[in-house]
């Protein structure tokens, strides 16, 4: 049984190109989102907000995906693959670009039933 995927990439740009990150990453969301596999697949910019005050790189994206080996699959389509290079790789745009991925341990109990809520 395949188990969804979430993915967490966050963003540091250098200063001065946090717009030009931001409006790259948007430009893969809708080719990103035709694919089938993909679940969700949004960019974000933190906030301030008094009940989240965490410190976070200021552009994050948000993906889920139906299984590992889709979300393994998108990593390796053209668009993907031409985007880190010419992004982060030279350090010339982004300077840091953590990322994680991580699966529910025993899907289906993350969520409680409605008559809990």
């Amino acid at each position: 049984m395949s188990k969804k995927i979430y993915c967490i990439a966050s963003f540091k740009p250098k200063p001065g190109k946090e717009e030009a990150v931001f409006k790259a990453l948007q430009a893969l969301e809708p080719n990103t989102r035709r694919e089938d596999a993909c679940l969700q697949y949004t960019v974000t910019r933190q906030i301030d907000n008094p009940f989240a005050q965490g410190s976070s790189y200021p552009i994050v994206f948000h993906e889920i995906w139906a299984s590992r080996e889709e979300f393994e699959a998108h990593c390796q389509r053209s668009e993907i693959q031409d985007f880190l290079p010419a992004m982060w790789k030279p350090k010339t745009v982004i300077l840091k670009m953590p990322m994680c991925v991580s699966t529910p341990m025993n899907p289906g109990t993350l969520t409680r039933p409605r008559s809990e809520r």
